[in-house]
């Protein structure tokens, strides 16, 4: 049962209309750069064909891909991804840990001028006895290196080197896609109001939500999925936490997509990419060393 929220719309998420219209959505999703989303939906929608043809019984599909620029790195107007990159992704995708930075459409991105990417974190809420899980997966390249904090220490002022090296002047601004799923059983309109706290995440490392960037979150639940494929002529029912419990959920969204952004930041390193632009890595000794010092060690 998903639902998806869109702070600053300068970007795409497809399958988002009828995702707002039913509630559901029975597709991969996949995260790409701005060029590549349109392959990467119909890759998808042709994996579905070959891998999993009863999900398209009705005869049509609408996939969910979405997209963030990364044309500072990466060459976009070369169009370089196909389909094979896309089905050997969802051919390969498995569960359990995910690997963070720069790896698959996150290799390219960047955020608060440090080479960041993909990056993914969760919580476990306990309710009433029951555990649930509660993730998230960004793909960060977003922010202004001046207002970047992490875990509440206002580390921009002090970040000005090292410095992006260009070709080409640069403006600080970008995107993010987040991506929250959890197993605790959910109704659509309050996995929108999952959606809607993933943003506040973004605050907390230091990011607004800027004129042109595309600041799009999608919330899913795992839960109640007999009652999603419920025949027709007769009656569904599903099971759901109170909107009264739903505090802790939405504390596990936004501490998820926090550390998640900052898991994007701290699992990279430097990168130089077309035409010689180069992008740095957080200083990782520097930030060591910052947090030692308010710890008082």
């Amino acid at each position: 049962m998903p639902a998806f929220f869109s702070q600053n719309g300068n970007g795409e998420l497809t399958g988002s209309h009828i995702i707002e219209e039913t509630g559901a959505f029975n597709f991969p999703i996949t995260i790409t750069n701005t060029h590549s989303c349109g392959v990467s939906r119909d890759a998808t929608l042709r994996w579905m064909q070959r891998v999993l043809p009863a999900a398209l019984d009705s005869g049509w599909g609408l996939p969910v891909a979405a997209e963030t620029y990364d044309g500072f790195l990466n060459d976009i107007n070369g169009h370089h991804l196909r389909f094979e990159h896309v089905a050997a992704a969802l051919d390969g995708a498995t569960s359990g840990s995910i690997e963070e930075g720069s790896v698959g459409g996150g290799t390219g991105m960047i955020a608060f001028g440090f080479k960041a990417g993909s990056g993914t974190a969760s919580r476990l809420v306990e309710w009433h006895g029951r555990h649930y899980t509660v993730g998230a997966f960004v793909q960060a390249n977003f922010g202004k290196r001046s207002n970047f904090t992490i875990r509440g220490l206002r580390a921009g002022p002090d970040l000005i080197e090292p410095a992006i090296r260009e070709s080409t002047p640069r403006a600080e601004k970008g995107s993010i896609i987040g991506i929250v799923a959890t197993d605790a059983p959910l109704l659509p309109h309050q996995m929108k109001r999952l959606a809607h706290r993933a943003p506040l995440g973004v605050a907390m490392t230091g990011g607004f939500g800027y004129h042109s960037s595309g600041d799009i979150f999608l919330a899913f639940s795992t839960a109640n999925r007999e009652a999603a494929l419920a025949p027709s002529g007769r009656i569904a029912s599903a099971d759901f936490i109170p909107d009264t419990d739903i505090d802790p959920f939405f504390d596990a969204v936004i501490g998820s997509v926090e550390e998640a952004i900052l898991n994007a930041l701290i699992a990279n390193d430097d990168m130089t990419g077309r035409d010689g632009n180069f992008v740095p890595a957080l200083p990782k000794a520097w930030l060591k060393s910052k947090f030692e010092a308010k710890q008082g060690k």
